[in-house]
């Protein structure tokens, strides 16, 4: 049996994770589940899987998920700590999926264990990219692309020679927003941008989705990940997100990777890699597919592609300060403080100030130099308010 673990396991990619594990429950020894206001999800999860332990990441939620733990061999934790000591139980295959900086820790952690890392929180890479293939490469460990457009990439990598390389090209679906007049973009709600036309995915990531935020974060992640050129990563907006991600050779060749829009394919290639098994997901009907489209995005619309050219152009520790900025801005739109095109225009502003008052921007990349970056970009970007 495979020792597994998920972090983030009450949010869509932690349970179209369990959705596959459950499928084979003879297969795995789960030993940590994590999550944090939905207690009730974490719960269940944790007692039908026979979880080692739940953890909350709100330790506020502790008395409630030892409640609802009562009677069942599984023990309840909460709060930072608890995520850090659960990341460090051995296990063979770790689903890092938690949203948001706060998923560094614990995936590395993990990788410190030695563990194969099926890395869903981009904001890892985006943040500590260098830190996190160091720690896995120090370790042993493996790490595993499940973004879907990155395992794409890394499917149709195998067997080739980088040097090969010509392009990387990444699709997005262009998000809520995608035929929206640009005037109308001004005024856009916040339940408006929730709501994602083709992937089932949680609120925070569908926002992101229709402001570009997310597509700019894995432009990061690819450069980080395959090490490729930031001027081979080309973003294309791709409405039917049928094609997750391409990749030219210099001979002119170029490999596509297709799949109905279900993360359970991303998901279940890391889990079974390097072999492929059987998954639960709909097999694509080339005669009913009307059309594959494609077109450039228009940066007017989603200015936050531009911005992640810019973190990497800078490099040094601009993607921690990206990413807080992008956090924090994205709260605030939330909770409508501000409209939807200044969250761009408040982390344009915070990256500029970081860059032109020597911030820290190139200090060496360490744990604690990431943390600080990110603490100050919050504390900067809510000055702007």
């Amino acid at each position: 049996m495979r020792k597994t673990s998920i972090f983030g396991a009450t949010g869509s990619v932690g349970q179209s994770t369990i959705d596959l594990i459950r499928r084979a429950p003879e297969a795995y020894d789960v030993v940590a589940l994590t999550g944090a206001g939905n207690i009730a999800q974490l719960a269940r999860d944790a007692i039908e899987l026979r979880a080692d332990v739940a953890v909350t990441a709100r330790e506020d939620q502790l008395p409630a998920l030892r409640a609802a733990l009562v009677g069942h061999p599984v023990e309840a934790a909460a709060g930072d700590a608890a995520l850090k000591e659960a990341a460090q139980r051995p296990a063979d295959w770790v689903m890092s999926a938690i949203v948001g900086a706060a998923g560094l820790v614990p995936g590395l952690e993990a990788l410190k264990q030695g563990a194969t890392l099926a890395l869903a929180n981009k904001e890892s890479l985006v943040c500590a990219g260098q830190l996190l293939l160091k720690t896995a490469r120090d370790h042993n460990a493996r790490l595993l692309p499940v973004d879907s457009e990155h395992s794409a990439v890394f499917q149709a990598l195998v067997g080739e020679d980088m040097a090969a390389v010509e392009r990387v090209i990444i699709t997005a679906s262009g998000g809520a927003f995608r035929d929206w007049p640009l005037e109308r973009l001004k005024s856009a709600t916040v339940d408006e941008a929730s709501t994602h036309p083709n992937w089932a995915m949680g609120q925070r990531i569908t926002i992101d989705s229709a402001s570009m935020f997310n597509k700019a974060l894995e432009v990061i992640e690819t450069r980080e990940y395959f090490g490729v050129d930031p001027a081979q990563i080309e973003v294309l907006v791709h409405p039917e997100s049928i094609v997750h991600a391409m990749v030219g050779f210099r001979d002119g060749a170029v490999m596509a990777h297709l799949g109905a829009p279900d993360m359970r394919h991303a998901i279940g290639y890391a889990l079974h890699w390097p072999e492929r098994q059987d998954l639960p997901v709909e097999r694509l009907d080339f005669a009913k597919l009307a059309q594959l489209s494609f077109r450039s995005p228009d940066l007017q619309r989603y200015p936050a592609l531009q911005l992640a050219y810019d973190v990497m152009d800078r490099g040094g520790l601009s993607g921690a300060v990206f990413n807080a900025a992008k956090e924090r801005a994205l709260d605030h739109f939330i909770a409508g403080r501000i409209g939807f095109l200044d969250m761009a225009d408040r982390v344009a502003r915070v990256m500029q100030r970081f860059d032109r008052d020597d911030m820290g921007l190139d200090d060496l990349m360490t744990l604690d130099a990431v943390r600080r970056m990110d603490h100050l970009a919050r504390v900067d970007i809510d000055s702007l308010l």
